[in-house]
């Protein structure tokens, strides 16, 4: 079992930077793959980026390469997501997931934060 806390979201203008935080609860964290995805009023949960176990590997979408990466600190239980350049439609409530690596792709489980918002003003 993993309790997820994402803290970090705020309003920020166009082009402009934030980092969320994702603190996990449980001894096992560094066994564990983590993620973010976003979601808005409406439309389906996103999968946005990931980080493998060991922080070796870092999966990202397509359209948050170069600007976005993932990093965790497993002395902290806590896995971050920097954002760089944001724009205004990644408005969203982001959230933080536990899961694995499956065949070279991410694969959640059902542990989810409670979600952050973020707001990209034009």
């Amino acid at each position: 079992q993993v309790q997820l806390v994402e803290s970090g979201g705020g309003l920020v203008q166009a082009g402009g930077s934030l980092r969320l935080s994702c603190a996990a609860s449980g001894r096992t964290f560094s066994s564990y793959a983590m993620a973010w995805f976003r979601q808005t009023p409406g439309k389906e949960r996103e999968f946005v980026a990931a980080i493998s176990g060991d922080g070796g590997t870092i999966y990202l979408e397509k359209s948050v390469r170069g600007r976005f990466t993932a990093s965790r600190d497993d002395a902290k239980n806590t896995v971050y997501l920097q954002m760089n350049s944001l724009k205004p439609e990644e408005t969203a409530v982001y959230y933080c997931n536990a899961g694995r690596e499956n065949g070279g792709h991410y694969e959640k489980y059902d542990y989810w934060g409670q979600g952050t918002q973020v707001t990209v003003s034009s």
